[in-house]
């Protein structure tokens, strides 16, 4: 009898993740890993360690949740934040909302405050809120403390870095409050349907739909069109497409940077 099904329905019961909107192939790669490093030659054997070690699921679900990030990743996309996107949406309204989805340990709404923060030192009367969400509690709350490694702040000047942390005894670098006022973090499942709110300017979901099928990617495209204001800014990973079902709601911005606009 083939356990891989059996494995699949204890996770999406006891961890609350669908498995069946990411890939097989991608799922059967991070169960191998944990596999791998707890000693189970099957996955039979691997869900009777899991009963029987429930600290397991922890690693489990970071496994299967699993993100690479940095301040300004992909630098390209930032600039084009900053020198046009935040600039056109400050001009049209006086305060601008945004979802970081999938932020995982935060370096991206933070690098994304770090501009706001410079753009509303020279523009008086202007405000932001990002609302930064992962479905993985563990990330979330790391992305909250806001201490990184020096590894983590290799893209940014020594401007930015004293401007923004400050640096412990330990060697780490902590985000400073202003940083943090800007931000809301919360649990979301991306998978559930319901955006994190409603009238959003701009929703950044990059380098996470890499592990959804295809419907998933078009109905979490619909969400996020339902979620954007008029004309609102959604930006992907640059690995990623919009599926041909998407293409009546959003029209390219900037193909090779992903950016894409809202159509009404």
């Amino acid at each position: 009898m083939d356990s891989f099904p059996v494995l699949k329905k204890f996770i999406e019961q006891t961890l609350g993740i669908q498995c069946s909107n990411y890939k097989e192939d991608y799922i059967k790669r991070r169960l191998l890993s944990r596999m791998r490093s707890t000693g189970s030659a099957t996955y039979e054997d691997y869900l009777g360690y899991l009963k029987a070690n429930p600290p397991e699921l922890e690693s489990l679900l970071n496994a299967l949740t699993i993100n690479v990030t940095e301040f300004f990743r992909d630098n390209d996309v930032y600039e084009f934040m900053r020198k046009e996107i935040l600039p056109a949406l400050l001009k049209q309204r006086k305060r601008v909302r945004i979802w970081c989805a999938g932020c995982s340990t935060g370096e991206e709404p933070y690098s994304i405050a770090m501009i706001l923060s410079e753009l509303m030192a020279h523009n008086p009367g202007i405000s932001a809120q990002i609302i930064a969400s992962d479905i993985d509690k563990v990330v979330l709350a790391k992305a909250q403390e806001g201490i990184y490694s020096s590894k983590a702040m290799v893209k940014l000047s020594e401007t930015q870095i004293r401007r923004h942390f400050t640096k412990l005894p330990d060697g780490n670098f902590q985000v400073k409050s202003h940083l943090k006022e800007l931000i809301r973090f919360r649990p979301h499942d991306l998978m559930s349907g319901v955006p994190v709110s409603q009238w959003l300017d701009l929703i950044t979901c990059r380098n996470v739909t890499i592990y959804f099928n295809e419907k998933q990617k078009d109905e979490l495209g619909r969400m996020f069109h339902g979620a954007l204001v008029s004309k609102g800014f959604y930006i992907m990973g640059k690995t990623e497409y919009l599926g041909r079902t998407l293409e009546n709601l959003f029209e390219s911005y900037n193909s090779l940077q992903k950016i894409f606009i809202k159509k009404d």
